[in-house]
């Protein structure tokens, strides 16, 4: 169901496991971050199925991607490295490995780090080599294509050359954001979409964000010239992700 419609973007309040929500080949770049089935309160989605379920669910919107993704077309997929959550479990690899069964291709990973190290609070066996815990205070962002990598033809690329050298450097260090400040309970900074959108995708492409949150990637699809689309199940956060792309944006509520 169409939510907001205007200004070269458009909010859809629904689910994505429906396959029949877009066209075949719609979207030139997704950038997305699902949730990490961690027990995170959403509004409307449960962040708690056993980790098998939590697969299979991944590989079906995986496979939906694909098939609304164009001939080479990207995703960028911000996930956990891994998770501890019943027992620990290799989450980046295990969803990285499901991409690549339904028919994505890997092209890189870059490494995010988030300067957290301080929020740290567990240990396992202080001082000891009996149980430690080792955590990184990093995120994937995991690369794939459709098809082929390089694109085939030549649009207009807004990005500039120190960002380029500087984000294709594959280790990324930037900030969080802030949970209160957004009101969502796992926000992702608008430095991330940022530069996927202009490292992955030409001026005028169209970007798609299926797990839209608070409406961070369509904040950064606008400011840089792209056309927009978001799904989320929650009437919620559509809501809010239109009102932080006006209120951050400057466009008028219409």
């Amino acid at each position: 169901m169409v939510f907001y419609k205007n200004h070269n973007i458009s909010i859809y309040n629904d689910d994505i496991s429906n396959r029949n929500l877009f066209e075949k080949e719609s979207f030139d770049l997704t950038i997305t971050s699902p949730p990490y089935n961690i027990g995170i309160e959403y509004s409307s989605n449960s962040d708690s199925l056993s980790y098998s379920e939590y697969l299979n669910w991944s590989k079906h919107w995986l496979d939906n991607l694909l098939y609304w993704t164009k001939d080479r077309g990207r995703l960028c997929l911000n996930i956990p490295l891994d998770t501890n959550r019943n027992g620990k479990k290799s989450i980046g690899s295990d969803i990285t490995q499901i991409a690549q069964e339904v028919g994505w291709k890997y092209q890189t990973t870059i490494i995010w780090n988030e300067n957290n190290i301080s929020k740290r609070t567990a240990w396992g066996s202080w001082l000891s080599a009996s149980a430690p815990y080792v955590i990184a205070p990093v995120e994937l962002i995991v690369v794939f294509f459709k098809g082929e990598w390089k694109k085939g033809y030549r649009g207009e690329s807004d990005i500039t050359k120190e960002e380029f050298k500087n984000w294709t450097n594959g280790l990324w260090s930037f900030n969080g954001e802030s949970k209160k400040r957004v009101g969502h309970p796992a926000p992702f900074p608008r430095e991330l979409p940022k530069r996927c959108i202009k490292l992955f995708s030409y001026v005028g492409d169209t970007i798609f964000d299926p797990f839209l949150g608070s409406g961070t990637t369509l904040i950064e699809t606008k400011i840089n010239d792209r056309i927009g689309v978001g799904v989320d199940i929650s009437k919620e956060y559509c809501q809010l992700a239109k009102k932080r792309i006006f209120d951050e944006v400057g466009l008028f509520q219409v």
